[in-house]
């Protein structure tokens, strides 16, 4: 088909469409407002200015800090424990991405000089699970059997380890990388969770206790790194064995980039603006900064600029799709607007309500953007196979309206079915390796690999699925019946609210097992891939920990301007 641009300008926005001359009918959008509509940082013309001004005063000072950290990581080459401990502040400080290739060759060695990491060394247990942890997060698989040094003579994690909080905390964190079958990691987890809160009604320091509480809200492992990158220097600065230098270096690199971030969303929401859907479909959640949130999230790096702003638009266009599907949409204008997507043709207006003339051309426009952006690099093959998996997901979206308007609960079996590609976790991967580099071209097999629906997927979809739905099953019945896992399960094995949830979070733990196995070398495809994929899966746990984060703004009101707002303190 010919590239072809469409215009909202003289659609009608009369939302009240009929059907056989009959007026319709529909629920009221109960959808909260978008609390950061025309926020200054947000919409602001002058953030190239403020980047300019920025690079003058700490261009070559941060330069200077960085060839002085690449120092750094040559200095402790000889010494395992300070090597890991540096490439975990780092991490941590989330200044890592800098050093990738000198981090990588740094672990490589201390792995394949195996460098006394068996059980029979003598680290302390802050330092084993220390090694262990960092060395799992970059996909060497470290035996767990390792922390049986620290068990007495009945088989059990000896007491006298809970006098050591530190000690604690490290072994806390390093049971989230466990696989299936590392049960002593499982006793771990317990015994160190379980201590852990008690230390708090202890005598723990302010500056401990502090970094106790986070870890036990959510675990480094699981949360988003931007935001705990921002935690970490805030404990790093009271921790009196900070390097100075690095603590500077991460606190410049936080501000730069922000500014970058505060760039993209500017432009952003200029987009968003000029489309002005929500005026023109009142029911739709309007959400472009949250969206945002979720492509930092998954990307924050300066480097992926153009994959963030691609992802973000592609976040609003399925939220305006999906909103389309539950809570607006007839079941035959439904039908007809599928039609359309699978015929992928401007013709296919014709057929279409004028509300649904807009969302159908906004999806076509945004896929001729794409096109147009990506085929001067020959990466346009990408766009393909994003929009098959969103055809897949939009005719899934069919099914489980029609189920909603029919009142109809589907078995377990059936409803996964459709509820696997319904969560968008294929089509959102997809897009999220549109705008990237050459770490997804086609040698490397990364769409190929995606849509042989690898065992990380499906664990993330795991993820997202029960996380959204216990979260959102209150807010769903308010817009009318719609099906989810909740009402299944309920209805399948006649379950209350409280023992689903406790099913649902060991699948989510399961799934969180599947997802550290996938990425233990030798990975399927690079960790450059993989990594993008568990960001989403941490994406997931910071935005529906408390409630649905993505729906009901003030779930994050706290978090989004500590990320694009507020700069850290020189």
């Amino acid at each position: 088909m010919a590239q072809q641009s469409f215009s909202f300008t003289n659609m009608s926005e009369n939302l009240e469409a009929k059907t056989n001359h009959q007026a319709i009918l529909r629920p009221p959008p109960n959808i909260p407002s978008n609390i950061w509509k025309d926020t200054p940082a947000f919409t602001s013309k002058v953030v190239s200015d403020r980047i300019s001004e920025f690079d003058q005063i700490y261009g070559r000072q941060i330069q200077l800090m960085k060839d002085k950290v690449k120092e750094m990581l040559v200095a402790t080459a000889n010494d395992p424990v300070e090597e890991v401990s540096l490439i975990n502040s780092l991490c941590r400080l989330g200044v890592s991405y800098h050093f990738q290739a000198e981090i990588e060759e740094q672990l490589k060695h201390i792995v394949e000089s195996q460098c006394n990491l068996g059980g029979d060394n003598h680290y302390d247990l802050y330092t084993s699970s220390l090694l262990f942890r960092v060395l799992r997060q970059h996909g060497y698989k470290m035996s767990c059997s390792n922390f049986n040094k620290f068990k007495d003579s009945n088989g059990k994690f000896n007491k006298i380890l809970t006098s050591n909080v530190k000690g604690m905390l490290s072994l806390y964190e390093a049971t989230h990388l466990r696989l299936h079958g590392e049960d002593i990691l499982e006793e771990a987890l317990t015994f160190s969770k379980a201590h852990l809160i008690k230390s708090l009604t202890e005598n723990s320091s302010p500056h401990l206790a502090k970094q106790i509480i986070n870890a036990l809200e959510l675990p480094l492992h699981k949360s988003m790194p931007r935001l705990e990158a921002l935690k970490f220097i805030s404990f790093y600065e009271q921790d009196e064995s900070r390097n100075e230098t690095l603590l500077l270096f991460a606190k410049l690199d936080f501000n730069r980039v922000q500014l970058l971030h505060q760039q993209e969303l500017s432009h952003l929401s200029s987009w968003w603006k000029d489309l002005d859907l929500p005026s023109k479909l009142p029911y739709i959640r309007d959400r472009v900064i949250e969206a945002y949130l979720w492509a930092v999230a998954v990307y924050f790096e300066p480097y992926y600029s153009r994959a963030r702003l691609m992802l973000c638009k592609f976040t609003m266009l399925i939220t305006v799709v999906d909103d389309t599907y539950d809570s607006y949409g007839t079941l035959e204008e439904l039908r007809l607007f599928t039609d359309a997507i699978q015929r992928w043709d401007i013709s296919a207006l014709d057929n279409l309500p004028d509300y649904m003339k807009i969302v159908y051309s906004f999806v076509l426009n945004f896929f001729d953007e794409i096109h147009n952006d990506l085929t001067e690099e020959e990466r346009s093959y990408r766009v393909s196979y994003t929009r098959e998996t969103m055809k897949e997901m939009f005719t899934a979206y069919l099914v489980e309206a029609q189920w909603s308007i029919q009142n109809y609960v589907p078995p377990l079996d059936e409803y996964f079915r459709t509820a696997i590609v319904t969560a968008g976790i294929f089509a959102y991967t997809s897009s999220i390796f549109l705008g990237m580099g050459e770490e997804i071209a086609e040698k490397n097999n990364a769409f190929e690999w995606l849509l042989s629906r690898p065992r990380i997927l499906s664990a993330t979809y795991d993820i997202a699925r029960l996380k959204n739905d216990m979260t959102g099953h209150k807010f769903g019945q308010k817009r009318g019946h719609t099906v989810c896992t909740v009402e299944c399960y309920m209805k399948g094995y006649g379950l209350s609210m409280k023992e689903i949830t406790e099913k649902f979070n060991q699948i989510i733990e399961n799934a969180w097992k599947d997802i550290n196995q996938q990425c233990l070398k030798p990975t399927p495809v690079l960790m450059d891939i993989l990594l993008p994929i568990v960001n989403l899966a941490r994406i997931v746990e910071v935005t529906y920990r408390d409630g649905d984060g993505f729906t009901y703004p003030q779930y994050l009101k706290d978090i989004i301007p500590t990320l694009f707002i507020d700069q850290i303190s020189i």
